[in-house]
């Protein structure tokens, strides 16, 4: 998962409150449920500790839900009276998950985060041209359409059968594939612009697969088709959004397998153990484990892609932080060590979620059953120490 979306949660100091809840509104009674979970949500940041105007502000916040058109869920992440971040969610717990502390409480909603953050280019394509549109934080954002090069036929006369009759279809074919070149060259140009991580095409087939043999060699394994979208009226909306989320999904269990690889091929190689010079272990290789390599690694900006398994212990270990994403360590002294007057204890995930943030690094959550980092944390790394 990119984490860029979550930037506005390192430039301002803390503490935070997050705030994850229902709000859909599938029910009869879901304005009600909606007031009771928005009181239960502020009068947990007040038992928790919560300064009151950041409780005021996440209660205004919550009371400017629309009545219609409200995602699944939100997580919200207040500090010093205001609502710094809202992130629709496609999944949300059945009441209400709050916590206060110096850090935005991200670790336990990695998954949910991951789910919500589909990023993808949705070219929908038939004979007269394509339409492109991108799709994130659950958001569309129309980005033009590509008008095709469209052959003049003879209308209801059928074409000539005679020596006149390939050159009809053979003008007919070319004003296609100019179509496809054309659709082809604006979708790269597009994903290029706005670094969508998938590509799905839909639409009449023929048409589709035409502009998806078209397409560079680099955009080849993030581009799926599927069926069931289009630019005609009466596409079951429904049905597609269902198989849009499942290429999603699919493409997400691809990259976590694939980072997953990485990580175990670069984990433990015999004579890359190294310490720093106050004996704590480096990362060693091309990937880190556990929560004191990964921390080493994130104090030298070296995180490509953070690795946390949902149910692993180490998400929630004790480090110490400073105010900067890269003041991180295991003991107190440690993180004094680098300037920091006042070192706090926070869990090593939402710290290392922090670090990777700020490193412009992705985050990948371990999917159940797999082999992962053990403890839950781990880390494939830029470059090697």
């Amino acid at each position: 998962m990119d984490l860029g979306f979550l930037e506005p949660l390192i430039g301002r100091p803390g503490p935070w409150a997050t705030v994850c809840l229902d709000t859909s509104r599938t029910t009869e009674d879901a304005r009600q449920r909606q007031v009771l979970l928005q009181r239960t949500a502020v009068r947990e940041l007040i038992d928790l500790g919560a300064d009151p105007r950041t409780c005021r502000a996440v209660a205004e916040h919550l009371a400017d839900e629309p009545v219609s058109g409200s995602p699944p869920g939100r997580a919200l992440f207040a500090a010093g009276g205001e609502v710094v971040l809202d992130v629709p969610l496609t999944t949300a717990p059945p009441g209400v998950e709050a916590a206060w502390g110096p850090l935005p409480r991200l670790a336990p909603l990695l998954g949910r985060l991951e789910a919500a953050t589909a990023d993808c280019l949705v070219v929908a394509v038939d004979r007269t041209g394509a339409d492109l549109e991108r799709r994130r934080l659950g958001r569309p954002e129309p980005l033009g359409t590509v008008d095709g090069t469209i052959w003049q036929s003879r209308g209801h006369r059928a074409p000539p059968a005679d020596r006149y009759e390939w050159h009809y279809r053979h003008r007919a074919q070319d004003a296609w594939d100019r179509s496809a070149d054309a659709i082809a060259d604006r979708l790269a140009e597009a994903r290029s612009d706005c670094g969508a991580d998938l590509v799905v095409l839909t639409g009449d087939a023929r048409e589709r697969r035409a502009v998806h043999e078209r397409l560079p060699q680099d955009l080849q394994p993030r581009t799926v088709e599927i069926d069931g979208g289009g630019r005609a009226d009466g596409i079951h909306t429904d049905t597609f959004e269902r198989r849009l989320d499942e290429a999603w999904q699919d493409f997400s269990r691809h990259h976590a397998d694939e980072i997953l690889e990485r990580f175990r091929n670069g984990t433990g190689r015999p004579g890359e153990h190294r310490t720093d010079g106050t004996g704590t272990e480096l990362a060693p290789g091309a990937a880190a484990e556990g929560v004191p390599a990964v921390a080493a690694a994130a104090q030298q900006h070296q995180l490509a892609t953070l690795l946390l398994r949902g149910d692993g212990p180490d998400a929630g270990r004790e480090v110490w932080i400073g105010p900067e994403p890269e003041h991180i360590g295991m003991d107190r002294g440690e993180v004094r060590s680098m300037g920091v007057r006042r070192p706090e204890r926070a869990q090593a995930g939402d710290a290392l979620l922090r670090c990777a943030i700020a490193s412009r690094a992705e985050a990948v959550t371990v999917p159940d059953g797999a082999e992962g980092p053990v403890g839950g944390v781990g880390a494939v790394l830029r470059w090697r120490n």
